[in-house]
């Protein structure tokens, strides 16, 4: 389902998928800015990818998931390994789905904590 699609080309790779919980890691290294550190928007893709699949699972079959609210904090940053990211439902509704996504590296430490609300309609 992800071939040829931004999750694809980011390197994302999905560890555990659920409606309520959806774990996944991405690559550090193709992900960076020119100072070598990994993208802020990097990591707003890993975030919105995430929590768009949990609110996919969410809404069903024959149903769709499309992300219309997305914020990031940025705490600290990578420049190697992968980083992981969590997204946990906090929402889940017949028309809307929230999702907060914690992305940490691989000591453990939280490097980005975004929220991602869904619009859920009809395929």
């Amino acid at each position: 389902m992800h071939k040829n699609t931004l999750a694809d080309r980011m390197g994302i790779e999905f560890l555990e998928v659920s409606a309520e919980r959806v774990v996944g890691r991405m690559p550090v290294e193709g992900n960076t800015q020119p100072y070598g550190l990994l993208h802020g928007g990097a990591s707003a893709v890993l975030a919105e990818t995430l929590g768009s699949v949990g609110a996919a699972v969410h809404a069903g079959a024959g149903r769709i998931a499309v992300g219309i609210e997305i914020n990031a904090t940025h705490h600290r940053s990578a420049r190697e390994g992968w980083v992981t990211g969590v997204a946990t439902r906090l929402h889940g509704g017949r028309t809307l789905a929230t999702y907060e996504i914690e992305i940490t590296d691989e000591q453990g430490r939280r490097l980005c904590t975004s929220r991602l609300t869904c619009m859920l309609r009809d395929a």
